[in-house]
This record gives C-alpha cells, structure tokens and sequence, in this order.
C-alpha cells in the first residue's frame, strides 16, 4: 500500500482517486476550490456529455499525436464505459453523444465524489498547493495551512481554461524538469473587427466554415454557427478554435470562409448563381430580402445588400451577372479575418501543456521523476466539442490510478 496524494479534483483526479482507493492505497485529494468538479457541473450545459461514442484519434490533438494511438484505443473505451457502470450511472445516449440518463451533470460528480467518499478517499478543498519537494523517496506537497507527506504525487489540476489566473499547475510540473508545450485557449470563441458584428449580433445558422491559414485550406466544419458582436462562436468554431489560436501565435493570416446555406450543393458560385435564377422565375417581382425571405436570415440579407452597395430595394433581375457573383459569394464564401480568440477565461480547455513523450501512457508516471504521475488536461492532449475532453480525462485517471 502507497501513500498517495492526488492535486485536483477535477474529472481526471476523481477518476483516479477512485481506482487508486480500490487498489488499496491511502488517497488524500488535494483541491484548491470549495468544491470538486467544477467543470463537470458546466459540461454539456449542465447535462453533462461525459463521453462519445466515436471515441478515436481523429478527434484529439497533440503535438505528439501519434503516441496517442497507444490510448484512444477500443481497450479504453471499454474501461470508461465499465467505470460509469461501476459507480451507478447508466448512460442516454442520442447520436453517440453520452449523457446521465438523469440528464443532470450533478448526477456524474455526485457518483464520482460518493464512490471516492465510501472507499474512504480523503479531500481537503479550499487548499491551493504552493510547492511539490521530493527527499529521498517521499514528497512534501505543502499549502498555506498544512503539509502533506507523500510515496506518490499525482498532477491532475486541468489547465488555465475558465481560470486563467492564479494557476499553478504548470509550475509543479515544471518543478520537475518536464516541457511545457506551449498552452493556448481551445474550444473558444473567435474574434474580427469588421465593421457589420453589431449588425448581425445573435444571429444563430447551420453553416459550413473553413478555415485558412496565409489562404491554405486546413479544415472545415459543419454545425450551428452563433454570430456575435465580437465575431463567432458555437460548436463548429470551437473545433478549429484550437488550430486557430496556434496559426495566429505564429503570425499567421487567419481566415474563416463562411457557406451561410450548405443545404444547397453547389459546386461553384457559378452553379449557385444558377440555382438562384431558377428561384426567381418563380418570385421575380420581389426585392432581394423577400426574394431570400425564409431561407436567409433577415439580418444577415441586410448586411449583404450593404456591403455590395447594393439600393435597398434592388431585385434579382436589377443584377448584372458580376453582382450576382457577388451576391453569391456573400452567401456561400463569406470571408472573415480572424483577430484573435476569446480569452483563457473563456475557454472550455486549452491546447499544449505537459509534454506527452515525457509520460509512460501505460501508468501515466513521469519518464523524468519516479513517482510524480500526471492526468487530464494539464497534459498535451485537448479534443473536440462532444465529450471528447471528458473522455481523455477518464482514461487518464483510470489508467493513472489503476496503475498506482
């Protein structure tokens, strides 16, 4: 038996609280909050999506990505889905997506928290831990109030996502020589300043958007698209955020072209021009915003019309074929700079941190320390919207804990 102290309480220390206890071990959790699991109560807008379905590599991100193949695995799939079932939680799932059948996220971290509770884990919270020394075999772990002796240490404090400030996990790491891959906001809101954002505030669309690093195609993503006063936002920018932020700490132009209608395939502006024509035999006496009335946003038609100067009250038929052109583009290749992303405050996760070659990912200990382990997202791992984060949490705590 080991003498373990955990740092977080968040998913991936939870995880790995609780196998750890089962194998015997004395666990103490250290948390810096009040409470545990904060971000598990926010996840999947309090539903919690704690995992999907389509868990593989395609949808994680590192810079050591190709090490991942040795954990996303069909072998951890199956190790998280048993571990829900081994503390009660029985899964709805709608399109792959997880979710408490209760379709609470409370319910995830109050079986988390109560199977740690029954084994006999101990939690300190309200208890921020300043420095990590290491004499001989044993760790100091030492907070403002008390200090805490150790055989093993785990490092499970997530990231600066949502924090931001007064964020010392990447320290402790340091503190033993490891590399910190460089951390950047993920899974956030995208930032532009052209001049129409207040115009078009609020407005929510599916849409298909591709980004474009110094105008080289990366990656496209289909899904609702929310328009801000600030640029964009939702599920399919939070995707390319990632890359996004990267591309730009690189001093990179970025862009985001935006397909306002993807249902209609097209395979040039060209054939959409065409398949507006056919439109107007049919609505030929109308302006261009009842001619799109019902298949554009309002808000967005305006906008259109007023970048192209076009008179307010102008009709398909009023356009010569370069307008229309035009028109199309606006419609179909919307073109955004990207300034920046939203801050670390504001950011579901981060990219980079603890480099993921100086971690055995068969114990998740430390290659550069003996006993030190790390889990969670304070490594070089971040994954898609969808429970893909939560997914990498889990089998990081699980293995991490299973192992100690």
């Amino acid at each position: 038996m080991s003498k373990i102290v955990i740092v977080g309480a968040g998913a991936s220390g939870l995880a790995c609280a609780i196998c750890a206890k089962r194998n015997s071990n004395e666990v103490i959790v250290i948390e810096k909050n009040s409470t545990c699991g904060k971000k598990i109560l926010a996840s999947g807008n309090g539903k919690c999506n704690y995992f999907n379905d389509d868990f593989n590599i395609d949808h994680y991100h590192s810079q050591d990505k190709e090490l991942l193949n040795k954990i996303i695995t069909s072998e951890s799939k199956q190790k998280i889905l048993d571990f829900f079932s081994s503390i009660g939680i029985i899964p709805k799932i709608k399109n792959g997506y997880y979710y408490p059948n209760s379709d609470q996220s409370i319910s995830i971290l109050n079986s988390l928290f109560t199977e740690a509770k029954k084994l006999g884990v101990i939690f300190y919270t309200d208890s921020e831990v300043l420095k990590i020394t290491k004499h001989k075999q044993q760790f100091t772990i030492i907070t403002k109030d008390k200090n805490f002796i150790a055989d093993k240490i785990v490092i499970s404090t997530g990231s600066k996502a949502g924090i931001a400030k007064n964020y010392n996990g990447y320290k402790l790491a340091i503190s033993f020589n490891h590399t910190l891959i460089n951390v950047l906001p993920a899974l956030v809101q995208l930032r532009t300043n052209a001049s129409f954002l207040k115009s078009w505030a609020g407005v929510r669309v599916d849409a298909k958007i591709k980004l474009y690093e110094n105008n080289k195609f990366i990656k496209e993503e289909v899904g609702q698209l929310q328009l801000t006063d600030y640029g964009i936002s939702g599920i399919c920018v939070f995707n390319l955020s990632g890359l996004v932020a990267k591309s730009l700490e690189n001093k990179n132009t970025v862009k985001i072209v935006i397909d306002f209608l993807p249902i209609v395939k097209v395979n040039s502006l060209k054939e959409f021009v065409a398949w507006l024509d056919e439109r107007n035999k049919l609505l030929s006496k109308r302006n261009l915003v009842e001619f799109l009335e019902g298949i554009i946003n309002y808000k967005l038609i305006q906008i259109f019309i007023k970048n192209l100067y076009l008179p307010k009250q102008a009709s398909w038929n009023d356009l010569s074929y370069q307008q229309k052109l035009d028109f199309a583009k606006q419609i179909k290749e919307f073109n955004l700079i990207i300034k920046s992303t939203n801050s670390y405050e504001k950011a579901q996760v981060c990219s980079g941190g603890i480099k993921l070659s100086e971690i055995n990912l068969k114990t998740f200990e430390s290659k550069l320390e003996p006993g030190v382990y790390f889990t969670g997202e304070i490594i070089d791992v971040d994954g898609d919207c969808g429970g893909y984060n939560l997914a990498w949490a889990w089998i990081s705590g699980i293995r991490c804990g299973e192992n100690l």
